[in-house]
């Protein structure tokens, strides 16, 4: 996650939030030099797994996931731009 948000801040991609439903405290402090603003719902103690907050925890298929890909793509106000 680290890498995702310094990346961003390369691509100078303006005011940073990262929106989380739940995580680990000492994750959330590991993060907070790298966005403006850090939004968590939950973060209980002791923390033992992000499933564990969840009804439903599935996985999700590669198929499912490059589909939603192409269907964010192509649905992007910036694509008309490329």
């Amino acid at each position: 996650m680290k890498a995702v948000l310094r990346a961003l801040v390369r691509a100078k991609s303006g005011r940073l939030v990262l929106a989380v439903p739940v995580a680990p405290r000492d994750s959330l402090d590991e993060l907070s030099g790298e966005a403006d603003e850090i939004i968590c719902l939950k973060s209980p103690d002791p923390f033992f797994a992000v499933g564990m907050h969840y009804r439903d925890f599935g996985q999700t298929s590669d198929q499912e996931v490059t589909e939603l890909l192409h269907r964010s793509k192509a649905s992007s106000p910036n694509q008309a731009r490329a």
